[in-house]
């Protein structure tokens, strides 16, 4: 199997709403950011299949190792093979990648955010470098476009945190901010319990509202930063963040039945907001 090969493997397997939109891009930027999330999926593994933190903190670092290596010019992994090419082409630099490891570092060491801005520094990490390396391969020209990709991220990633509440509980992890927490009178042991009937009592909705509307103002925000020059070129993260809003609006509908399951949307209504997406250009 070639580099090429395995990434694009990576990529299809993982299911996931940013793949919709790759299909819409041109080849050369669709082997890079192909490649780039195939990185970002083999770090966040690391993460999400962890049976033993040493382990796992181990397997980071040599992630790390092979960053350096690879930009010395010496990759050594698949993912690096496939990626260093294209590196230099769209602006992704070793920090770039780096800041993903950070992010993923600190799933493995914290399972709760004191308050909302701990939580934007962990968006950043897991998701605004994302969103900036994504709009770089799309075809950025404009600088703000890079704040646009960053609010963008941020809103996208507490979309994740909102459906994933109930995975993230079962895991012992709670990303929710504890200071709002206490704010709306929720738990943390009632989270983590994962049962009815409290679980969807007033206090958890109203909760899990709070946080919908702070993702639904990110969005409005991020739509607003998009310079006028980049809109057709940033078409493929308008996609991505046009099924994620689906997807919050899904879960709002459902009443944030978020603690017993993971709400998603089909493949084919993933297609077809995108489709739509690329036909509208917004």
């Amino acid at each position: 199997m070639t580099p090429q090969q395995y990434v694009q493997d990576k990529a299809a397997k993982s299911g996931s709403s940013f793949y919709y939109a790759f299909r819409f891009l041109p080849p050369p930027r669709r082997a890079a950011i192909t490649a780039f999330y195939a990185f970002c999926r083999e770090v966040d593994d690391v993460v999400d299949e962890m049976r033993d933190p040493g382990v796992a903190a181990a397997k980071l670092q040599w992630w790390r190792g092979e960053v350096q290596q690879a930009y010395a010019g010496q990759p050594g992994h698949p993912v690096m093979q496939a990626l260093l090419p294209l590196a230099a082409a769209h602006s992704i630099t070793a920090a770039h990648l780096n800041a993903v490891i950070d992010g993923c570092q600190v799933d493995l060491e914290q399972t709760r955010f004191l308050d909302y801005p701990a939580l934007q520094r962990y968006c950043h990490l897991v998701a605004g470098v994302v969103g900036e390396v994504a709009a770089n391969i799309f075809g950025r020209t404009q600088p703000q476009t890079v704040q646009y990709a960053h609010t963008l991220g941020q809103a996208m990633q507490l979309t994740n945190i909102i459906r994933d509440v109930g995975d993230d509980a079962r895991r012992g992890r709670i990303y929710l901010p504890v200071n709002e927490l206490q704010r709306f009178g929720v738990k943390a042991s009632e989270i983590l319990a994962r049962q009815a009937p409290w679980g969807y009592s007033e206090r958890f909705e109203a909760l899990m509202r709070f946080q919908a509307e702070r993702a639904h103002a990110l969005y409005d925000q991020a739509f607003a930063l998009l310079p006028e020059a980049d809109r057709v070129a940033q078409k493929p993260g308008l996609m991505m963040a046009n099924i994620y809003r689906t997807l919050l609006r899904e879960i709002e509908r459902q009443g944030f039945q978020v603690l017993h399951q993971r709400t998603s949307l089909t493949p084919l209504r993933k297609l077809w907001i995108a489709t739509r997406t690329h036909w509208q250009g917004r």
